[in-house]
């Protein structure tokens, strides 16, 4: 079966060596895996992994908790990433409410700014939404007709999904999915049509039910992560894995480079 991780952050720190990490990988059976970066270094960083190993594609963008060095020239370097021929989407872009300290205007300016440059350059969108669903829900009825748009680590109620899913949002789910007490993206993923869904690990962190507690979680939870969505969905594992890879890769089309 062909397993796709469309949402982790690879690095040597957290694993050890990414040579070794990347043949535990393949030999799981993990196709494809997406490096996702989250500022401009780790948007840097993630092109060059994707370069030197054909089984990695990568997103540059700017996360909502990493502004404090932001400057507005920063998202020219950031088109300059999404032209690569492996930067399947401009991410993770989006809003993050979840610390006291937010500055709220200054995560809607970016990422209207990083919304509006994807529409731009014709680049799907990967993007985190945490503690923000009213705000998240207003700006994508006004952007996401216009654009491919994915929320990674789906955690808001199946009626916001509901209403995303009405303006043509895909979503994808990792390990949290798997444990019985997540009732909220369970509920979720049986709501969601199959081909809206996708797979991801948030690597290194998020372990699914299996591997809860460790650190770091890796790419090959994908397979755990995709039967719990087929038994979610009551269809077969190799359905639920061929159509999530038919879904990805018409969804984020250079991933077919």
């Amino acid at each position: 079966m062909n397993y796709i991780d469309v949402h982790c952050h690879i690095n040597d720190e957290d694993y050890g060596g990414v040579d070794k990490l990347i043949a535990n990988i393949q030999s799981a059976g993990i196709k494809k895996i997406i490096s996702v970066g989250f500022d401009l270094p780790s948007s840097r960083y993630c092109k060059s992994l994707a370069e030197k190993y054909p089984c990695v594609y990568f997103t540059a963008g700017f996360h909502p908790t990493e502004l404090k060095n932001f400057n507005d020239g920063d998202l020219d370097e950031i088109a300059g990433l999404c032209t690569h021929k492996k930067c399947v989407a401009m991410g993770e872009i989006g809003l993050d409410y979840h610390y006291p300290d937010t500055d709220k205007a200054l995560q809607e300016k970016v990422f209207k700014a990083q919304l509006a440059l994807a529409q731009k350059l014709n680049i799907p969108v990967q993007i985190h939404s945490r503690d923000s669903a009213e705000d998240m829900l207003c700006i994508l009825r006004e952007y996401a007709p216009k654009l491919k748009v994915m929320l990674h680590c789906y955690s808001h109620s199946t009626e916001i999904a509901q209403e995303l899913e009405k303006l043509g949002v895909y979503f994808s789910f990792g390990g949290t999915s798997t444990y019985s007490g997540s009732k909220k993206a369970r509920r979720t993923i049986s709501a969601l049509p199959i081909d809206r869904i996708m797979t991801e690990t948030d690597s290194p962190y998020l372990p699914p039910k299996s591997k809860y507690g460790t650190f770091p979680n890796t790419p090959e939870s994908i397979i755990e992560i995709a039967r719990n969505i087929a038994d979610i969905k009551g269809i077969s594992e190799d359905t639920a894995v061929s159509t999530i890879w038919n879904t990805a890769h018409t969804f984020f089309g250079k991933l077919n480079n």
